[in-house]
Parts: structure tokens; sequence; C-alpha cells
């Protein structure tokens, strides 16, 4: 055991964050790591692959592993979403499940037993079966009524699943956090870094461009239509001399009515779409960013395995 005059050993290691669709799980990998890596929209199930986000402490190297939301669904692609946040969980050296704050009075929780919903209840059960150190944060809580609703709602998830640390968080605002990021750093194995100190993510900036122009599409389309969307992108050359980023991007749809949609009128949407994009891609590369988009049909790619791979989900 480490003495209070001795310096604590370094740890680092992996942290699966899981929980359902639009519980925040994106938002909170964006603010710990200061840096936006993964796409955040108002919709659920936004995320559809696993996101690797480094950060470095002096005590530790956190390797954040942000994943889909799980959730029932019966396409290829909802079926590939579930089986790699599971995946993460079984892999990783601890679990921090996010759960969204309920908007009930304190009173209301009090009166009435707390009901999580079938979709929480099917990852508590998958967590039981994992024997890694579990964490859970309550996100959202600048939302709740009262913020004595947190204390039934503790005692709740507490009978279910012996959690080590249970901490309210907001993610959008950064309360509870830090707090948060220390629960999870201290039951890390100890051992070196994992990855150089100036590293951020394992995504190649092509694919980080592909998932800004599909946020753009998630963000402006109406409501079912961005599940049928995927983003590839084809050409992404670095102009050394010119000191700007030309990207060439496919948005894929299933039938040609979405194509239409994509496209809009006189090409509006998709003129949208692009400059939106363009100006997060620049943010992202810190250069100015030229940016073409085409839309491709490409049948019933949700629910084919061959295209899925074709597509990068694999």
């Amino acid at each position: 055991m480490t003495s209070p005059n001795q310096p604590s050993k370094f740890r680092a290691g992996f942290c699966a964050i899981v929980g359902r669709p639009n519980v925040g799980k994106s938002t909170l990998l964006n603010r710990v790591l200061g840096e936006k890596i993964a796409v955040v929209t108002a919709k659920p199930q936004t995320t559809r692959n696993r996101i690797l986000g480094v950060k470095n402490r002096s005590d530790a190297q956190i390797v954040y592993v942000d994943t889909p939301g799980i959730h029932k669904g019966r396409s290829e692609l909802n079926k590939y979403m579930v089986e790699q946040a599971l995946a993460a969980a079984a892999e990783c050296d601890v679990v921090l499940y996010l759960v969204e704050a309920p908007r009930a009075r304190a009173i209301d929780l009090e009166r009435r037993p707390f009901d999580p919903g079938e979709g929480n209840r099917f990852i508590l059960k998958k967590l039981e079966e994992i024997k890694r150190p579990r964490i859970l944060g309550i996100n959202k809580i600048d939302l709740l009524e009262e913020k004595a609703a947190l204390l039934p709602l503790i005692d709740h998830y507490r009978k279910h699943l012996p959690f080590e640390d249970i901490v309210p968080v907001s993610a959008t605002s950064g309360v509870g956090v830090d707090e948060l990021e220390d629960a999870v750093a201290k039951r890390l194995p100890e051992g070196e870094r994992l990855y150089p100190e100036e590293m951020i993510t394992d995504r190649a900036e092509r694919f980080l461009a592909a998932e800004l122009v599909r946020e753009q599409v998630f963000h402006l389309l109406s409501e079912e239509l961005p599940y049928s969307i995927a983003v590839t992108v084809e050409g992404f050359q670095e102009r050394t001399a010119k000191k700007d980023v030309v990207i060439d991007a496919i948005i894929h749809v299933e039938r040609d009515s979405q194509k239409k949609i994509v496209i809009g009128e006189r090409g509006r949407m998709i003129k949208e779409i692009g400059t939106r994009a363009r100006a997060e891609i620049s943010r992202l590369l810190h250069v100015p960013v030229h940016l073409k988009l085409f839309v491709k049909v490409d049948p019933d790619w949700t629910r084919t395995q061959s295209a899925l791979r074709r597509l990068g989900y694999t």
C-alpha cells in the first residue's frame, strides 16, 4: 500500500461508457476531453461506432470508449450497434453506466417505486454478468426539479447492482464531471500510458469528417430519415501549399425519395448540410476545408451485413 508520503502509482486503462440512447454519453466524452470528437444531436441512436477518446492526467491515462446506445432494434445496423456497446463493456477495465436523472419531484419518487424502464433493466442484467468495476453516472441533474430526488434514485440503483461509485453529473454544464473522472481513474490498473500523450482519439480524421457530416444530417432532416443515412469519405486531400483540406464525401440513402429530400429543392438542403459540416470540420482540423457532397442510393443498406461492412460498420 502506498504511504501518505509516497506519490500514487500511475494508472492506465479503458473505460466503457454505456447506457440507453440519448442519455448524454457523447456529450460527456466531449466534455472530459475538452475536444469534440463524438457527434451530438437531440435525436437518440446518433452514435453508431465505438469511439475512443484519450484523457491524459498527471496520475492516469483514461481511455474512454463511447458506445452506441443500447436499444431494441431489428435491422442489422441496430444489432451491430448494440453488439458494439456490450462488447466494449465486457472488454474494458471499468464500466461507466450512464443514466438520465428523472424529472420527477422527490416526493413522487417516495410515494411510488422508481421504474428505470425496460431498457435500463436489460442493461442492469447484462452488467451483472460483467466482472468489472462498475460506476454509475446519473446525468442531466441540472434538469431535476428537486435535488432531493437524487437520494431515492441512488437507493434504487444500489439495491439493483453493487456499484463501486454513484456520481451525479451534468455533462452539459460540467457539474460533477471531475468527481466522476476521479472515480474512474482510481479503479484503473496500475501501468504505463497506453497511447502517446498528444493523442486524443484513435479515429482517423476522415472518419471524424464523415461523422460531422452525418451530424448535420441528423440536425437538419426529419425524424426518421437520418437513421437510413450513412456517410463515407471517398477523398481526403491535405494541400500543404495552400494549407487547406479538400474532402469528397458520399451521403448514402436507401431510396430515391430519400435522395430527393437530402438534396432538397434546387439543392438547398445539401448546400446547408455542406455549409454547416464544413464549419465543424474546419474547427476540428484547424484549417480551411473544401467539402464536396454527393448523394447515392444504396438500397436497404441498413439490413444487409455486406453493405454494413462496405460502409465501415465492421
